[in-house]
């Protein structure tokens, strides 16, 4: 069974007095552990198919299965509880509390969640993205890099079973972008998470499973990434 699916998915927005379909029959599945890239110029789609995959907003039409349970009329109370116990969220601005550590916006989640030894989850995830030793350092006082390590710590210390990045090296120089690829591959083979990417950058998507491409919202293209 796909961890996520999106079956024929449309999201029609109203703009004054047209109606306007930014998703017209999205239809795509990912598996645990599967690494997908979305690609497109900007307004093509990706960022409005995340917040659906993530039970953000709901399709005009279509159905989103997460975990085998569509999210499609769910109230606002178990969508939460679905956000918080499977998906994680990455964006390409890092989003870090500047007044917490390192390890306390790691924590963070955990602590919403009402959820004992925050500090042992914190560093194994910060371990995870080779930043334990800067544990105790606040926001301003790391990289952007590092920035961005942290908020994928933060978005996988409760072990989601997807994890949703939108434009997550928009930010970031070659180098550190290498890193967060890097990290973010390893996410996937290691935690077997599915992670459904938007990005920009071919050569970003190099580094995924599957690359869809996407315009005008529907999607153009859809092929294996060759190794």
């Amino acid at each position: 069974m796909a961890l996520i699916e999106i079956d024929q998915v449309v999201k029609q927005y109203q703009d004054r007095n047209t109606a306007v379909r930014a998703l017209d029959g999205v239809s795509l599945t990912a598996e645990a552990g599967e690494f997908v890239s979305l690609v497109g110029r900007s307004g093509c789609g990706k960022t409005t198919l995340l917040n659906l995959a993530g039970a953000m907003d709901f399709p005009t039409a279509g159905i989103v299965r997460l975990d085998g349970q569509s999210t499609t009329g769910l109230g606002d109370k178990e969508l939460t509880r679905i956000r918080r116990e499977k998906v994680g969220f990455v964006f390409q601005f890092f989003q870090l509390l500047p007044t917490l550590t390192a390890a306390e916006n790691v924590e963070l989640p955990l602590q919403l969640a009402g959820e004992r030894d925050v500090r042992g989850r914190a560093l194994e995830r910060l371990a995870l993205v080779e930043l334990d030793g800067l544990a105790d350092r606040y926001p301003h006082q790391l990289s952007g890099g590092q920035m961005q390590r942290v908020a994928i710590a933060r978005a996988i210390v409760h072990k989601p079973k997807l994890l949703l990045a939108d434009e997550p090296i928009g930010n970031l120089d070659s180098a550190s972008a290498d890193v967060v690829m890097q990290l973010l591959r390893r996410v996937a083979d290691e935690l077997g998470a599915a992670i459904l990417m938007a990005t920009h950058s071919l050569e970003a998507a190099k580094i995924t499973d599957t690359l869809i491409r996407l315009r005008d919202g529907r999607i153009e293209e859809r092929r294996p990434v060759a190794a």
